[in-house]
């Protein structure tokens, strides 16, 4: 009961504040100290009783009393910090204050009146000794006060981190602390683990969410006037902050050490509290937008002014690395779990924040994506990958964890170790709904592929470049794919070389081009370990004799839509996905032949703009042709450019003469009358016997001059960045609903849609 009237008492004075006609006066502290009294004690009462109307009836009728309450706030911050948060009156006045700012700072974000406010100076009377530090502090913008304060109350001891130094209670000089004695975990920079006090990483929580707020600035401006840099984050990530190091490794090191299962004793997560997790993730998130930086607008040697990327990227010892890719390969593989107890271990839900914090690894520091690829341990991060895209495929409102998945594996796919790892034996069961097959690494990732181009979602058409483009990339080192895998090939190539698909937009037939460029690297350079292929294309040969004799005529046809996401389900819209032309660079990694003729077809074609959202079914029903029908008026889904682009028999003969078919078209003169002897002459029935055949013979001297390996290695360009950035805050929109920090205030960086 007693609760109940503190938060009543709490309401009232939030009730006083949003009616009063005249503002309060500034040195009515018994007022202004009801808003961090022992009235409420939780984040979640602060957004309970303070509702989104009553905080923008204030903005827009009292911005004097708003801003008052904000510039007291930030006041009683600094002074809990200034005494070191000695008393437990002092940590609760300072957690008050986070959580009243964290609730109100949205509401000025939205308002283009107010987004100076916090870089004006702090209008207070200073509580300094001289005149000189009064007027540093007055001239000082209220961003930056509030920055350091809380930068310093991340590493105030008996607050945020343990105390180190045992003595007489007094409070310690936090301008005279080294946080580096302060880092909260051990792992990269520090080798002390530090005792694990839950209070502690309750506050740090409490805190980080408060700095992530911060940065969300940005999501309230027009895409057109997005800054090149966050204000907030340059600040942070700057030298004007003392605490910039211990906060990096902080950060870092309490994500890669966090193990959510510990023992393994079933259903712990149900028995006992987990502290530390609530920090990993806001942890996860606000290091992901301190690293949110456009690489392009520097230069390759320029050292980032962001000390955060700048740290990052030198990030070099073995046992650094080690410990970074065993904590991405521990979290990432966490939903893959299988126990004989249902539900017992915990699941991770911040593994899209994980994916972006890998990108942003392997894209800043070089030394560690190559560390990633030395060993067979990058197929540790590959398997889950593969497993979060097929789970996501047909999922509307988790478009962006496919495209964020497919951006790594076009990452990796650019550096040969990638394509020579895949080689290893898949033995691992994990739950992917794929044939069974006995292969390697490389045939699930064609299997998986295979499954969200024939039935993944409509909305995924504009990745297809990119996954034939990873398939491509490997495709040279491949050396044994398995029938299943082979046939999957085939089962693409036949469906992308039908009129009714390849006719119904101009970019169709790059997907064709992709697809024979697979098959020649596998023949050219793979030839005897990928009998399996041959033997497929052997029995699919009149895929390619149609395709050599294609029919100028075309026709186009209305696709059945794809599924949606469970009803009411929010989801954040995404940027335009950026062409696979502008994401890659094309490079020669193997000497090429003498005569040999550059076989790269994909850059003999202008690639035209890919960047509409081009709605495209599982491929009519398995990717069978289908039947004509006439147009209904039920019909809610059509092919986006049929209704202004027409294809002309000139167009077609344009790309037509440029597929690479010689290789295949040769292969196919020399083994079909071969393979059709032999099962006369033999009476052959058991395609094991062909194949066995086949394993025998030989085509050195046969066919055409190898072509040189064409790899197409992602490049940075500022379509990724702001892809990336739009799709990094939509997820933190969307995973901070307990509170609710951003749900229902004036974004406009994305769109929050319920589906």
């Amino acid at each position: 009961m007693g609760n109940t009237d503190t938060k009543l008492n709490f309401r009232k004075a939030v009730i006083q504040l949003t009616t009063k006609t005249q503002p309060v006066e500034t040195n009515d502290d018994s007022f202004w100290d009801q808003f961090w009294s022992d009235s409420v004690s939780t984040v979640q009462d602060f957004f309970t009783l303070i509702p989104a109307a009553e905080i923008r009836a204030l903005r827009e009728e009292s911005p004097s009393t708003l801003a008052t309450l904000c510039y007291k706030a930030v006041e009683k911050i600094v002074r809990a910090a200034e005494h070191s948060c000695r008393t437990q009156e002092e940590q609760r006045i300072a957690l008050n204050c986070v959580r009243l700012l964290t609730r109100i700072l949205p509401y000025i974000f939205e308002d283009p009146d107010w987004r100076g406010f916090f870089w004006s100076s702090v209008p207070k009377q200073s509580h300094r000794n001289s005149p000189e530090d009064a007027e540093e502090e007055k001239t000082q913008p209220l961003a930056y006060v509030l920055l350091n304060t809380l930068a310093d109350l991340l590493f105030v001891p008996e607050f945020t981190v343990g105390a180190t130094k045992k003595g007489p209670d007094q409070a310690e000089d936090l301008s005279s602390v080294d946080s580096c004695e302060y880092i909260w975990e051990s792992g990269v920079g520090c080798a002390i683990s530090p005792p694990h006090v839950p209070q502690h990483d309750l506050h740090r929580a409490e805190i980080l969410k408060l700095l992530l707020t911060c940065c969300s600035e940005l999501i309230y401006l027009p895409a057109l006037e997005t800054p090149e840099a966050n204000p907030w984050v340059t600040y942070l990530t700057s030298t004007d902050n003392r605490h910039a190091l211990p906060m990096f490794t902080s950060l870092l090191n309490v994500i890669f050490a966090y193990d959510p299962v510990g023992y393994g004793v079933p259903y712990n997560y149900l028995m006992f509290t987990d502290s530390r997790e609530p920090l990993v993730e806001i942890a996860a998130q606000f290091l992901c937008v301190c690293v949110d930086q456009d690489v392009t607008l520097e230069g390759p040697e320029e050292i980032s002014s962001n000390l955060f990327v700048n740290y990052l990227s030198r990030v070099h010892r073995d046992e650094d690395l080690a410990f970074l890719l065993k904590g991405f390969s521990r979290l990432l593989n966490n939903p893959l779990i299988q126990t004989y107890l249902p539900a017992s271990c915990k699941r991770i839900q911040f593994y899209q924040e994980l994916l972006v914090l890998f990108w942003k690894f392997c894209d800043y520091n070089k030394k560690f994506l190559y560390f990633v690829l030395k060993s067979s341990d990058v197929l540790d991060v590959l398997v889950p990958i593969l497993y979060y895209l097929n789970d996501a495929r047909t999922d509307q409102s988790r478009l962006g964890l496919v495209h964020i998945g497919v951006f790594i594996l076009l990452l990796l796919s650019g550096e040969r170790n990638f394509g020579v790892r895949l080689n290893k034996p898949f033995i691992q069961r994990i739950p992917v709904d794929v044939p069974v097959f006995t292969g390697t690494h490389a045939d699930l990732l064609i299997l998986v592929f295979h499954k969200m181009i024939t039935t993944g979602h409509p909305k995924l058409q504009p990745l297809f470049d990119c996954l034939l483009t990873i398939i491509v990339n490997v495709s040279p080192y491949l050396k044994s794919l398995s029938m299943v895998a082979a046939n999957k090939l085939l089962h693409l190539l036949e469906a992308f070389s039908t009129p009714w698909f390849l006719y119904s937009n101009p970019n169709h037939h790059h997907l064709v081009f992709f697809l024979l460029e697979v098959f020649n690297n596998l023949i050219q350079y793979q030839f005897d370990g990928n009998i399996n292929l041959v033997y497929a294309c052997i029995r699919k040969r009149a895929v390619f004799h149609q395709l050599a004799n294609l029919s100028a005529d075309h026709e186009t046809e209305t696709l059945a839509p794809g599924k949606d996401a469970e009803p009411g389900t929010l989801k954040a819209t995404l940027a335009a996905t950026p062409s696979i032309k502008r994401m890659t660079e094309e490079t020669t990694p193997l000497p090429t032949a003498p005569g040999a003729v550059a076989a790269g077809a994909w850059s003999e074609i202008e690639q035209a703009g890919n960047e509409e959202t081009l709605d495209f079914s599982a491929i009519a029903e398995k990717m069978k042709p289908p039947m004509r029908r006439a147009p209904s008026s039920n019909d809610s889904v059509s092919v986006s450019m049929s209704a202004t682009w027409v294809p002309t028999p000139e167009w077609v003969v344009s790309w037509k003469k440029k597929l690479p078919l010689q290789t295949i078209m040769r292969l196919l003169q020399v083994l079909v009358p071969q393979v059709e002897k032999i099962c006369i002459d033999r009476g052959l029935t058991d395609e094991t016997e062909i194949i066995k055949f086949l394993q025998h013979g030989t085509l050195v001297g046969l066919l055409p001059v190898p072509h040189p390996i064409l790899i197409r290695k992602y490049q940075p360009n500022s379509g990724t960045t702001t892809w990336f950035r739009t799709y990094l805050w939509g997820v933190i929109y969307l995973r901070n609903m307990d509170p609710p920090i951003w749900y229902d205030t004036d974004v406009k960086m994305f769109e929050i849609q319920r589906v």
